[in-house]
């Protein structure tokens, strides 16, 4: 009995430790397959994320010049320009792809006995230009886009200052901007010599209820 116990035992054993060993490849395989599936997919998306950082860096070291530099700091004043709620003559206002200048301010006292504004008055004409890069036409009015105030006072435009030589140079702020276009124009206001400081809230989207303030300075 005990010696066909013995054989029983060691005819067990080889099998038994074959399957561990058959077990025990399996399972290394499947980890060495997962290892390389998982690392291969990370390193895909590692080198197209590092490709293009590595794309911007080297663009910046070789971008190293005052010329380069002028034209990155001109790129970001739009995003600056954002965070403010009042500009100045000179600076640009966007919102949603749409860009508004107020490039100058030109005071006048008129060109004859039939341009001319009342006794103690001059004509401030405002030059602004409307950039329009939505994909949406725009319609400007200058009755309608246009609310101004002369010293915290509300204040209507003055036709008869785009009358004038200076504001015959320009066209009037009124009509469509199709998408990618611009419109550059004038709009008049007649206020006394001694006005102090003059506001000119733009909306160029007549159907947002957002605005553009424009503050002006009597010097």
């Amino acid at each position: 009995m005990e010696e066909n116990v013995t054989q029983t035992n060691n005819a067990v054993k080889p099998k038994k430790s074959k399957v561990k060993w058959i077990v025990i490849a399996v399972i290394a395989v499947i980890i060495i397959a997962a290892i390389a599936n998982g690392g291969s997919g990370e390193s895909d998306e590692v080198k197209k994320v590092a490709s293009n950082n590595n794309t911007k860096t080297e663009a910046k070291k070789a971008d190293s010049n005052d010329s380069t530099k002028a034209e990155a700091k001109k790129d970001s004043a739009p995003k600056n320009a954002e965070e403010k709620t009042v500009f100045n003559v000179g600076e640009t206002a966007e919102y949603k792809d749409i860009r508004v200048t107020l490039k100058k301010v030109i005071t006048s006292e008129g060109d004859d006995m039939f341009v001319k504004p009342d006794n103690g008055k001059e004509f401030v004409l405002c030059v602004f230009k409307i950039q329009n890069n939505s994909n949406k036409d725009l319609t400007i009015s200058s009755m309608v886009s246009f609310e101004a105030y002369l010293d915290d006072s509300s204040i209507n435009c003055d036709y008869l200052g785009t009358q004038t030589d200076e504001g015959k140079k320009y066209n009037s702020l009124d009509g469509d901007i199709a998408s990618g276009k611009k419109m550059e124009g004038v709009i008049s206001y007649e206020v006394p010599k001694k006005w102090k400081k003059l506001e000119i809230n733009v909306t160029p989207n007549v159907w947002s209820s957002k605005k553009f303030t424009f503050a002006i300075k009597n010097k």
